[in-house]
């Protein structure tokens, strides 16, 4: 199984146009499933599900929390991920939390029912995490944790995301309505089982 730390042959390696084009893909389908979410007053978990929390309770911008919730993560991405992990990491959580506070002056839905958002919303999320995790990079905090005990012990990333978004969704129960909480497990549902079923350990080794 190839761990963050393996050499690949260069004909499995991505270069560096095909890194980029990746990333930013995949954190604009991130950016665009946050969006519905927000707009639909619905939770995600993990650290984006811990920023959405901070943002309904205190008003501040999810964007700026977003950024600032996963920087106690970058210490744990570097010594157990690899810098050139952590550095891409770094890069698109930059990269999320200023798609997020532009979004509402590029995009606004008048009319979003909540189920559609928490299933579009879903796929949207786990397509874009698959993105970035097969490019060797990640939106921080649960992602790196998932994906390092993937790599290490061969535990499906999606199990393991499911379970921590799923806590993180079920402590919104003391934020939001219930009714809100049950389209935001859906979501947590759709997101996971996708990267469940898409992304298994060995499958897809280039980097």
């Amino acid at each position: 199984m190839s761990t963050p730390d393996t050499p690949l042959p260069p004909s499995l390696r991505h270069g560096t146009f095909e890194d980029a084009q990746a990333l930013f893909a995949g954190t604009l389908f991130v950016a665009m499933a946050l969006m519905l979410f927000n707009q639909a007053g619905l939770l995600v978990g993990g650290t984006a599900g811990v920023a959405f929390l901070l943002h309904y309770v205190t008003g501040v911008s999810f964007g700026k929390l977003f950024f600032a919730v996963n920087l106690p993560f970058y210490w744990f991405a570097w010594t157990r991920m690899g810098r050139e992990f952590t550095v891409k990491t770094f890069l698109c959580v930059g990269l999320l939390s200023l798609l997020t506070e532009l979004f509402p002056h590029v995009m606004h839905v008048d009319y979003l029912n909540p189920l559609f958002a928490a299933v579009l919303g879903g796929l949207l999320l786990g397509t874009g995490c698959l993105f970035l995790a097969r490019h060797h990079s990640s939106l921080g905090g649960a992602t790196v944790v998932s994906l390092y005990l993937q790599h290490r012990y061969g535990l499906r990333a999606g199990m393991v995301q499911m379970m921590i978004d799923g806590t993180v969704v079920l402590a919104a129960l003391f934020v939001v309505p219930m009714e809100r909480v049950a389209y935001s497990v859906l979501a947590v549902l759709v997101m996971s089982g996708f990267l469940w079923i898409s992304h298994r350990p060995g499958r897809y080794v280039g980097h």
